[in-house]
């Protein structure tokens, strides 16, 4: 089913709907994204990572047959595939799919499967950002789990924003504090991934991920120490950025 042509421009809906649903919770936020005319076709694309299990936990309530989008750059952890598998069955979520790269894409960029050793944006493009995009071309909007607490890239996201003109990003925990989330898997008895145990409180590809240290920042083990903080797409003043984030005001980062 292709986007709603007939729908407002994206500035415009983002406006009315953070207007509107500014002082609500991040449930009543994520139960009106799945419903208001205003942001259209909808998916959840979600990690399998550490804190991913509260969103999908949330959908399975209101909508176990939202569409979840899982990318697998097929340098994830072994125990992110066994989680999200273990996790989509327990929670009986009907509709998830998996986005890889095609094999004509890696063969031709990536053929030896080191190109996260010498360019590592380019990497997440390839295997992450591309796919994501072609994926995402049938939806009006997407549910992410973006928290303002997990760092400068973060801290003034709202409810909604706008992906360019194309379409919106929902992000229904963007209030919530790390103890919210922990509460709210505690509350009910959802399932952790593996790895958190271990000392990995963010959790991306594993060849750029680390443990984390008492102390640390929670994300300090994604691509550490390189200047890189975000995977995916980030849009500065409108405009599709790729790589790390420049240090100004007003930007926002898929």
């Amino acid at each position: 089913m292709p986007r709603d042509t007939t729908l407002a421009p994206v500035a415009e809906r983002v406006a009315d709907l953070n207007d509107r649903y500014r002082h609500h919770a991040a449930v009543a936020v994520l139960e009106h994204a799945l419903r208001d005319p205003q942001v259209g076709r909808i998916g959840l694309v979600s990690s399998f990572g550490a804190e991913s299990v509260v969103l999908l936990h949330m959908i399975s309530v209101m909508a176990p047959q939202t569409p979840v989008l899982f990318i697998d750059t097929e340098m994830l952890f072994p125990e992110t595939l066994v989680y999200q598998a273990d996790v989509a069955q327990k929670l009986g979520l009907s509709d998830i799919r998996t986005i890889r790269a095609s094999r004509a894409a890696v063969a031709a960029h990536d053929p030896d499967g080191l190109l996260h050793q010498t360019d590592p944006d380019a990497c997440c493009a390839l295997r992450k950002t591309e796919p994501l995009e072609r994926a995402l071309g049938d939806f009006d909007a997407w549910i992410t789990g973006r928290k303002r607490f997990q760092g400068q890239t973060r801290e003034t996201i709202d409810f909604f924003e706008a992906e360019g003109d194309l379409r919106i990003k929902v992000n229904p925990l963007a209030h919530w504090t790390r103890d919210d989330l922990q509460d709210y898997i505690v509350n009910n008895r959802l399932p952790r991934h593996p790895l958190v145990a271990q000392g990995y409180p963010s959790i991306g590809c594993a060849p750029c991920t680390s443990p984390v240290k008492p102390g640390e920042d929670p994300r300090a083990g994604r691509w550490r120490g390189q200047d890189k903080e975000e995977c995916g797409i980030h849009f500065i003043n409108g405009k599709v950025v790729r790589g790390p984030l420049p240090k100004t005001t007003g930007e926002t980062a898929a």
